[in-house]
């Protein structure tokens, strides 16, 4: 089976240490999933969201990895509005175990903040959603 290109999203003042994370889960043997690095650190204007919708576009899926002010990041909520704009699937990662993640500003109430283990993520990105076994709520 193909791996799965993934766009992740992500607080990029507060939680670039969890890209970097991320992206070394990525790069194991056993992972059903790749990242090619997109990250935007630019203002979120026009320009920006023509690029990050390009991104998004390449993408088969969308993991936002949420932190502790992820409500509060302009670029997470503009790139999860473009990902229902293009159907794009997604799902949250909860980014920091010892505290409370939020989700981004245009999270629905009915999206929840999946736990970051390795055991669930090849589950997710597949599609499946679980909240008995992995949902922090």
């Amino acid at each position: 089976m193909a791996k799965k290109r993934a766009f992740i999203s992500f607080d990029f003042d507060h939680d670039n240490e969890l890209r970097g994370s991320f992206v070394s889960q990525a790069k194991r043997s056993d992972s059903p999933f790749n990242i090619t690095d997109w990250s935007l650190k630019e203002p979120v204007n026009e320009k920006w969201q023509k690029k990050a919708r390009e991104l998004i576009r390449k993408a088969d899926l969308i993991i936002f990895i949420c932190g502790r002010y992820t409500h509060t990041a302009k670029g997470v909520a503009a790139e999860l509005a473009i990902t229902r704009e293009e159907n794009k699937p997604y799902f949250l990662l909860k980014g920091r175990p010892d505290y409370t993640c939020t989700k981004p500003g245009m999270a629905r109430h009915s999206d929840e903040i999946y736990k970051w283990k390795w055991k669930h993520l090849g589950r997710l990105i597949n599609g499946e959603r679980y909240p008995n076994v992995s949902a922090v709520q």
